[in-house]
């Protein structure tokens, strides 16, 4: 039972890699077009808007798209159910995108901002991506996720390159190109999910819409407490610094949010697979067996991650950003705990208890909001990397104590916390001396950090392939 679980778990997390990675890492290595072409004044503009659409996205939609992911889960082989809740969620998200546009359009004439029209088009355009998506995955349509994710990445690309670097529109071409990316996806899930066929009047149900409110209305205060953790920090420094140091803040970040799209890539199935589970009579064993090996893998990653900024910062990352080096490893050490955030949460969403989440990260929202403004006129910008880091460590921490007090006891690896400790106290001196001897050992040191932790999960799949080379 274990191993078929594990099995379809390794094989969602795959093909949603398949789809994210190439994409994300073309992206990442367009850092140098970004960051050359455009100033940090217009940087920060773009990365400022896209903080406001997240803002905007779950009060617009109340999470819906969530809900639907998680009650078609259950309905997977009753096309009738499937029907009901994709008219009823669709039917209601597109009320509510209609009821915003005419707020957006009674407030805009007294809003003056070049590009406030992109904050009203991205919106919408977003919250019918994120929909369909979270359709596909409800109906177990992993394949079409990957490939609309690939799709929206890459046409964003193009058109990003297009308008950027040919046609030099600057922060209005980032922001189109942005626009019409995930314009492009969004056909392609309506048309390949053949949702027109989902799509009745008749089916609406008050009963199944209450359902998924009294599911999503409760995840609001949750999504804008992680927006505050991702997107205060961008407001409060574009406020107290300027929105030039928002756009230095911006590039830097950008390395954590690679490390953050390795996690999400695996918690979309992660999430699956505990949902599905999460009334077997092993679940705690299956939960804390993969629980450990994920932490050793992205412990590994982070601290991997840090050993290689010395290396990859001066080439990815124009030189008028460089002040932005010293903010990378507390942003990775922030993520890593966001990544024991979130495979801990996870016990919460099969639970239905969208509550929990809401309230611990409403508490962790408004201390991170405390720690920036306080320390900022004293450290700068680390001031929000340092809030980041403290609030995602006290979530983390509660979390763990709550799953444990409400369903079963998280057991963490001891030794792992003991070696995570001494690998850091090594390796973050040495990239702020920054000497090209010691990072190189540091990086040596981290891959060797890297294979002790791992060499039991990794071994098995080596043996593996090993095998299946010899047959062929």
């Amino acid at each position: 039972m274990i191993m078929s679980r594990e099995k379809q778990l390794a094989k969602n997390t795959i093909i949603i890699t398949i789809g994210k990675i190439c994409t994300q890492l073309i992206t990442f290595l367009l850092l140098p077009l970004y960051t050359g072409l455009l100033s940090t004044e217009e940087y920060g503009i773009v990365d400022l808007l896209n903080t406001l659409v997240s803002l905007l996205l779950p009060i617009v939609t109340f999470q819906v798209e969530q809900a639907m992911f998680r009650e078609l889960i259950e309905v997977r082989t009753n096309e009738n159910k499937k029907k009901e809740i994709i008219s009823t969620g669709i039917i209601s998200v597109v009320f509510q995108c209609f009821l915003f546009l005419i707020l957006f359009a009674i407030i805009s004439p007294f809003v003056h901002n070049n590009y406030k029209i992109f904050l009203a088009t991205n919106v919408i355009i977003y919250i019918f991506l994120s929909l369909f998506q979270q359709i596909a995955r409800g109906l177990g349509d992993n394949k079409r996720y990957a490939i609309a994710s690939f799709l929206s990445a890459l046409f964003t690309i193009i058109f990003n390159v297009l308008f950027i670097a040919i046609i030099r529109l600057g922060a209005t071409g980032m922001l189109l190109g942005t626009m019409l990316g995930q314009l492009l996806a969004t056909m392609y899930l309506f048309f390949s999910l053949k949702l027109y066929k989902y799509i009745e009047i008749h089916k609406y149900k008050k009963i199944i819409l209450k359902k998924l409110w009294k599911y999503s209305i409760p995840l609001i205060p949750n999504a804008i407490s992680w927006w505050v953790f991702n997107a205060s920090n961008r407001v409060i420094t574009s406020s107290f610094l300027g929105v030039s140091e928002n756009g230095i803040l911006a590039a830097a970040l950008k390395f954590s949010s690679v490390f953050i799209t390795f996690y999400n890539i695996f918690n979309m199935s992660w999430t699956e697979s505990i949902s599905i589970s999460i009334n077997d009579d092993d679940i705690d064993t299956y939960f804390n067996k993969m629980f450990n090996i994920m932490l050793r893998l992205f412990t590994a990653l982070g601290v991997g991650i840090i050993a290689c900024m010395p290396f990859v910062f001066p080439i990815m990352i124009n030189e008028k950003y460089s002040s932005g080096y010293g903010l990378v490893p507390l942003s990775i050490l922030g993520s890593l705990f966001n990544v024991v955030v979130g495979l801990i949460s996870v016990i919460y969403v099969a639970k239905k208890n969208t509550k929990a989440i809401a309230n611990t990260s409403i508490i962790s929202a408004i201390l991170n909001i405390i720690v920036n403004i306080v320390l900022i006129k004293f450290v700068g910008l680390y001031a929000a990397v340092i809030a980041t880091f403290v609030a995602f460590f006290t979530m983390s921490i509660y979390r763990l104590y709550d799953i444990r007090k409400k369903y079963f006891k998280i057991k963490i690896d001891k030794s792992l916390i003991i070696k995570t400790i001494i690998i850091l106290l090594i390796v973050l001196p040495i990239y702020y001396i920054n000497n090209l001897y010691l990072n190189s050992f540091a990086l040596l040191l981290a891959i060797l950090f890297a294979w002790d932790l791992n060499k039991n999960s990794v071994k098995p799949i080596m043996n593996m392939v090993k095998k299946k080379i010899k047959k062929s």
